[in-house]
Parts: structure tokens; sequence; C-alpha cells
């Protein structure tokens, strides 16, 4: 249950701002304390829509609108919805029809780098994400609210960071009306009062955030020039531009020799098997036969006991949060669950239970390593670890995140409703095996990438801090 801090009560005024609103919602989520606090700051405070220039004033979403998806690239742009903006790796994104995107209606809605994008319906309500460089030339759906800084009046870094901390949080997410989906409308933000502090360090933490969206794009790229890399060097180029959905649908094909092991048609699915036939087609041992000795299965079953966080309590990533630039998980206690529920370094976790839509998580690949090994991970990933001591997990994850291996691993399906990756065909995978400087270059290009985004977290959790700092030091004075 929560309760209201005893620094800081429910004030008889609050309620009055309120109609004598009663109920505890609005009182307890943080937004009044935070409104309350940042008007007492003896600094100037900005209003959000004055700091703001571009389409409708700088603050905007935009219309429900038919969407046209494509399979080829020259006819399409990335389309990201309200969940995609919280990702890390942007490379899998549908694409919406270029003609409809470049038209009147929506041209707007391609995303700027420095743009702060806040999710503005459904459950992800309320997030705060930064444009980096590697997302110019996204669109977003109308479930995005973009706000573009005026770059004349502030730095975009520091209105981002501002934002994103726990101030800004709680005042965006007071606006969040609705009951079963939620909505935030630009013109519920536009009245937010901005704190402004010496220009020094306004700079600064602009600095910062700007640093972080770089390093965040130079792992975008690493990841995937890693990717390419292997499948270049192994003689394996078709493989890289898939265009899986341009290949003729697999219709009236026979297969002979069958074996209990699976009767599924679509395990024996020949777009699938021509992927096989290629990988078997260089040197190559199964990923059997590489984790023998690691590990290659799900995660121990647990019950979950919640904790709070500061009293020994670790955050629970499940299959949706993987994928995201700062995972949100709930927070529970280790002690009591069992020690499987770590990851070891360099693992690859594969979502292994979900369902074929195109755009979910189920059979793409993350990998742990640097700061994401303090996290605990559910039991519907598959863990890939490797038994191989020169085939490192960076190697096996820059194969593994491939879209080959994405539409293998789909064609491994078995189950119901929920699909589970087959434990016998997954064991036979061919995976390339190249010379070990080669192994090591493809690695070491990962383990770089990861490097970069953990450094790219401090360097934005710094820019909070400043601020955070700032507003607390000005609020004691």
């Amino acid at each position: 249950m929560k309760i209201a801090s005893k620094e800081n009560p429910v004030r008889l005024g609050w309620l009055r701002e309120q109609g004598l609103r009663m109920d505890a919602a609005p009182y307890l989520s943080g937004a009044f304390e935070a409104r309350k606090l940042l008007e007492r700051l003896p600094v100037r405070k900005d209003l959000l829509g004055d700091l703001t220039a571009g389409h409708n004033g700088g603050i905007f979403n935009g219309p429900q609108f038919r969407r046209v998806y494509v399979l080829d690239a020259e006819h399409g742009v990335p389309f990201m919805g309200s969940k995609d903006m919280l990702r890390s790796d942007f490379t899998d994104l549908p694409r919406l029809s270029k003609a409809d995107a470049t038209s009147a209606k929506l041209s707007f809605l391609q995303v700027k780098p420095g743009m702060t994008l806040i999710s503005c319906s459904g459950f992800y309500a309320g997030r705060r994400a930064y444009v980096r460089p590697d997302m110019a030339g996204l669109w977003s759906s109308q479930d995005v609210l973009k706000v573009e800084a005026d770059p004349g009046r502030i730095r975009a870094g520091y209105l981002y960071a501002f934002l994103a901390s726990r101030f800004g949080e709680a005042l965006v997410k007071s606006s969040v009306y609705g009951s079963a989906i939620k909505h935030i409308e630009p013109h519920h933000i536009t009245g937010l009062p901005v704190p402004r502090f010496d220009s020094a360090l306004e700079e600064e933490i602009h600095d910062l955030v700007e640093e972080a969206a770089a390093l965040r794009a130079e792992f975008q790229a690493g990841v995937v020039g890693a990717t390419d890399d292997l499948f270049k060097t192994a003689g394996l180029e078709e493989l890289i531009d898939l265009r899986w959905h341009s290949q003729p649908r697999d219709l009236g094909f026979e297969q002979r020799k069958l074996t209990p092991m699976t009767l599924r048609a679509l395990n024996y699915q020949p777009k699938a098997r021509r992927i096989l036939d290629a990988l078997r087609g260089v040197d190559h041992l199964t990923l059997g036969e590489i984790c023998q000795g690691g590990q290659l299965g799900s995660g121990v079953r647990f019950k979950r006991v919640d904790a709070k966080p500061g009293h020994g309590a670790v955050r629970l990533i499940g299959q949706r949060q993987g994928f995201w630039i700062r995972p949100e998980g709930r927070w529970i206690s280790p002690s009591q669950a069992p020690s499987g529920i770590f990851a070891k370094d360099e693992t690859v976790m594969i979502p292994s239970q979900g369902t074929l839509g195109e755009n979910e998580a189920f059979c793409r690949a993350i990998f742990v390593t640097g700061s994401w090994l303090e996290y605990v991970y559910t039991q519907h990933f598959l863990r890939v670890v490797t038994g191989t001591p020169d085939i490192s997990g960076a190697y096996l994850f820059a194969f593994l995140r491939s879209e080959a291996m994405f539409r293998v691993l789909r064609s491994m399906s078995t189950g119901g409703k929920q699909q589970d990756i087959h434990e016998t065909l997954r064991a036979q995978i061919p995976v390339p095996v190249l010379t070990a400087p080669d192994r090591e270059r493809i690695a070491e290009t990962i383990r770089s990438a990861y490097r970069k985004r953990d450094e790219a977290d401090k360097r934005e959790d710094r820019a909070l801090e400043l601020l955070d700092q700032a507003v607390l030091e000005c609020s004691a004075s």
C-alpha cells in the first residue's frame, strides 16, 4: 500500500486545487509534490509550450490513419509505435508505405534527432525517449507525441533530461487521462513548468544526453556490422538481405522420411530449409555441439516474491522488456528464488514462448553482458551459453540475432497457442565456424558495441543526476 510521505504530506490546498477530489491517486502519484517543489524554486520557470518550435508549435502527435505496410525497403520507411520507441535496436521495424509517409498528411510524423518522444496512448502512456542520430528517417504512429525544442530558447538534451527526470516524469504522467485506454494530448503538457538554470549547467546536461544518443547509435551500427561481417566472411552474403516475404510462398511441398520427432508442416518449411542448407555448405558446428557443457535450454521456473528497490531486490526482465534501452521490470527478492535466475556473462537470450506475429519478440535474440548481468530473467527465455572455449557468446549472438536465424527459429515452432522452439531441432542448427581471428574480430565488435551501450546509460544517468542535484540545491536555499 502506498502512503503519503511524512516529509511532504498531502495539504488542504492540494485538495482545493482538485475540487476537493478525495480519491488518493492524484496526490500519491508524485505529481503534486513535484509541481509544488518546482513552484518554490527561486529560479525562472518557462512553460513547455514556450520552449518548442515546429509543427503545431513543436508539441504534436498525429491523426489516425490507415496503415499500409510494404515489404521492399525502396518503397517503405521504418515505422515505430509507442512500444517501439523504447527499443535499443530498430533493425526489424515494419515498413510503412513511403508514398503515404511522405504525403502532406503524414510527412510531419518523421522523427528528428534531438526530439523528445512521449508515448501518448495505451498501457505505456507517459514514457519518454530521446531521438538519437540513427533514428533519422523513422516515422512514428499517432500514439507517439513529439516535443521539438526551439534551439534559440533551450537545448534539446536539457529539455529531454527534465522530461525524463523524476520531476518531469511525475508531471507528464499526471497528464494521463482515461480508464481502459490511457491518453495524453499535446495541450495537456504545454503548461508544464520547466526550471531554467545556469546556461553552463544546461549545456553540460545537454552534452551528456547528446553523447549518450551518439553512443547508442554506435551500438546499433556495431551489432548490425558484426552480423554482416560474419555472413560475408562465411561467404553467405545472400543471407544478409533475406527479403523473406518477397520469396514465393511455401505451397504444396512434400517431405519424405518423416519421423515421430515432428509431424508439423512448419518445421519442414522449404524457405527455412534453404537457409539451413546454405549454412551446412560451409564449415560449421551444430548449436548443440557448441553448447555442450554450457546451456541450451530455458531458465528455471520460480515463484516471484516482490521486494522494494534498495532492500536487496533485483529487477526481473521479461521477454518484451529485454529489448528496451532501459528495461522496466518488477523488483523481486533473489533470496526467495533459485540461483539460476541470473545469467552468465555473454549469455544469448531468445524469447522462446509466444506467438508468430511478425512484430512479436518470439525468436529474436538479446545479449547479456556488462550492466545487464545485474538483472534476473524469466524462464521464458531460451538461454544459449557456449560450452566451447574458442567460440564465444558474443560470436554466437552476432549469428543468432540475424534475420536468417529469426526465420529458422520461427520454423522450429512447436506447441499450441503459445509457441515454443523445438528442443531437438534447435540443437541441429548449423553455426558457421570461421577462423579464430575472424571469430575474435566479430566478437570484439559485439563487445565494443555493448560497452558503448553501458557508457551511454552512465552518461544519461549523470545528466539526470546533475539536474536532480540542481533542483534539490535550489529548493533547499
